[in-house]
């Protein structure tokens, strides 16, 4: 006899689940919030974000801004892809800016020229502006170590702080989201999704992507192990050999410290097939910024960092 499983029973699959679980958290900090508003980058995980978002609300429109904060140190395709998608939309979006925070005095660019760790004030300032009391992102539990502590609804206090020891209980799936005057919450709905996940519901939904994540023959320098892209924002130093490689993106982020990989992926199911056989997280390949310490991450989430 043929042992019928859960999905066969309901016809659900993982993604069936996946995406019904985001929705319904989705769903869920809009009603218990007075004023959410989502990030939205133009990453791929914003991106699938934004896609369960209008399916939450269909046929309206989606009820609240999204966000972005902006370091100035973008790749043009990403930027692209953000304006043209929000207007195809129409949803409202709110742009904090690093550089503007930096001639106004309120942040100081690093040394190194990263602008990555002086997010977070322009950040909270932005939330605070806006009078945003709740932020949905698109971080995932499978990316970074500290990102796996931290609940779905997290609760941050009145400076926008995370304290890993003061998370509230999450039991079958309830979510507190009580909060005092302020006090915020993030939000993460892709929780429990991983990097294999999501190119599968990309690859499912036909959802289109910045054309950096496939692959396209870049000029790139090795630094630290990981292929740099030449660009505006990030030059070779002294000694830093410049050749022409194909690569993809796993991630995108601040462009003077995200670096490409090697890859011959040029549809949303090669990526499918390159992640399910790779054996590092997306962040550990690319992402020069966690690997300033063991506690990178968990630092700046602790100062107010997404």
């Amino acid at each position: 006899m043929t042992e019928v499983t859960e999905a066969d029973r309901y016809g659900l699959t993982q993604l069936d689940y996946l995406e019904a679980e985001a929705i319904f958290i989705i769903r869920e900090i809009v009603a218990e919030n007075e004023s959410p508003g989502m990030l939205f980058s133009g990453g791929k995980d914003s991106i699938v974000m934004l896609h369960l978002a209008a399916k939450a609300f269909a046929p309206a429109s989606i009820p609240f801004p999204v966000v972005h904060v902006d370091t100035g140190h973008n790749f043009d395709e990403v930027i692209e892809y953000r304006d043209r998608r929000v207007a195809e939309l129409g949803v409202r979006l709110i742009v904090g800016s690093v550089p503007d925070a930096i001639a106004a005095g309120l942040v100081r660019e690093e040394p190194n020229g990263s602008r990555n760790r002086i997010q977070t004030p322009v950040l909270l300032k932005t939330a605070e502006d806006h009078g945003l009391t709740a932020l949905m992102g698109g971080a995932r539990r499978d990316e970074e170590k500290a990102r796996a502590k931290e609940r779905v609804f997290s609760f941050r206090d009145d400076f926008g702080q995370w304290d890993p020891k003061n998370q509230r209980p999450e039991l079958w799936s309830l979510y507190n989201g009580r909060i005092h005057p302020g006090e915020s919450i993030r939000c993460f709905p892709l929780s429990n999704w991983t990097e294999l996940d999501i190119w599968e519901y990309i690859a499912r939904e036909g959802i289109e992507v910045p054309s950096i994540y496939y692959a396209h023959e870049r000029e790139v320098f090795l630094r630290g192990g990981m292929y740099m892209a030449v660009n505006q924002h990030c030059q070779p130093k002294e000694g830093e050999e410049v050749f022409t490689e194909t690569v993809r993106y796993r991630t995108v982020g601040d462009a003077t410290l995200t670096a490409a990989v090697l890859s011959q992926a040029r549809t949303a199911e090669d990526v499918v097939a390159e992640v399910a056989a790779t054996r590092i997280t997306e962040r550990g390949a690319t992402r020069g910024d966690d690997k300033v310490s063991e506690a990178a991450m968990e630092d700046r989430k602790k100062e107010g960092y997404f």
